[in-house]
């Protein structure tokens, strides 16, 4: 039997279950998913044994995408060896990989006839490859059944396992994202076990191995971090050549997570999207409900016209 931890084990802050809650503003609030397609999908996803972050994440856009067929897969089971500060999946100790999982997500996606698909893994610090090579059996079954269908694979650092980098890379994927999640102050208490500079690299070293892919990252404020901060962030990335990024509000999952320092209004936001174009960056997505893969099918198809004219 799977241990599951879901009280956080680092920051001081995320212990204290006193965590003040902020009232939500109007712009942060959504409807409950209630759409036939919605249910269509979470129906199929039961069906196929398959995870998706936007329920073990508890993504506030869940109704929006999956009324449009738009899932994030979530690949290596729903247990992660790590425990950030910010994140609503399961910490404690994976199960086995599952070896059908190849075959039940390309069969889905298949069914669904989805032009572009997000896969996201948890952290598995206690695989050899980090589970690199579950990414490669991925793509490499999708590309078989569903060529015409777009591939971005949101992975974690690996934790610098030999090789998994270079796999993951040479299996072709369409994006490459990987997020640094917040500022590098910040990293202690929101994202221990992660470091920075690696994840940095990680991006930097995708974009060497393959030129011609689009590579990735995001970041979440409302966590304590100065505009200044955010607007290193945005240097660092731009010199690890990524091509997009996303800025999102964080939202505390608990009480035991890191608490919200901070609303960001839409105005503010608007003024990170244009910093980030103005140093460089194929697309920026920041307002207050962007996440990783919201709208990715969108923000793929902008990407590519983003390329070509340049």
């Amino acid at each position: 039997m799977n241990v599951v931890n879901k009280q956080l084990r680092h920051p001081e802050k995320a212990k204290n279950p006193e965590n003040p809650v902020l009232r939500k503003p109007s712009w942060i609030r959504v409807k409950a998913p209630t759409s036939k397609a919605y249910g269509e999908t979470r129906k199929l996803m039961r069906e196929k044994g398959l995870h998706t972050v936007c329920e073990e994440a508890a993504c506030p856009n869940i109704g929006e995408c999956w009324s449009h067929k738009h899932a994030t897969v979530m690949i290596l089971g729903a247990i992660c060896t790590r425990a950030c500060a910010f994140c609503n999946v399961a910490t404690g100790k994976p199960g086995a990989v599952d070896a059908m999982e190849p075959q039940n997500l390309a069969a889905s996606v298949a069914e669904m006839g989805m032009k572009h698909l997000v896969i996201t893994s948890v952290d598995r610090d206690d695989l050899a490859d980090g589970g690199a090579n579950q990414f490669v059996q991925c793509i490499e079954r999708l590309r078989e059944t569903s060529p015409a269908t777009t591939i971005e694979i949101l992975v974690p650092d690996f934790r610098g396992k030999p090789g998994a980098l270079e796999a993951v890379v040479a299996a072709g994927p369409d994006v490459f994202n990987h997020n640094l999640e917040t500022v590098p102050r910040l990293y202690p208490a929101i994202r221990p076990g992660a470091r920075y500079d690696h994840s940095l690299d990680l991006l930097a070293r995708a974009k060497q191995l393959s030129p011609d892919i689009f590579t990735k990252s995001g970041i979440m404020v409302g966590l304590g971090e100065t505009n200044d901060e955010i607007l290193g962030v945005m240097d660092d990335l731009r010199r690890a050549d990524v091509d997009f990024l996303t800025i999102g509000q964080y939202l505390a999952p608990t009480r035991r997570h890191a608490a919200v320092e901070r609303f960001v209004t839409p105005d503010e936001f608007e003024d990170l999207k244009r910093a980030g174009e103005d140093k460089g960056f194929l697309l920026v997505a920041s307002s207050p409900l962007t996440r990783s893969s919201y709208h990715a099918d969108k923000d793929f198809e902008a990407l590519a016209k983003a390329r070509r004219a340049r």
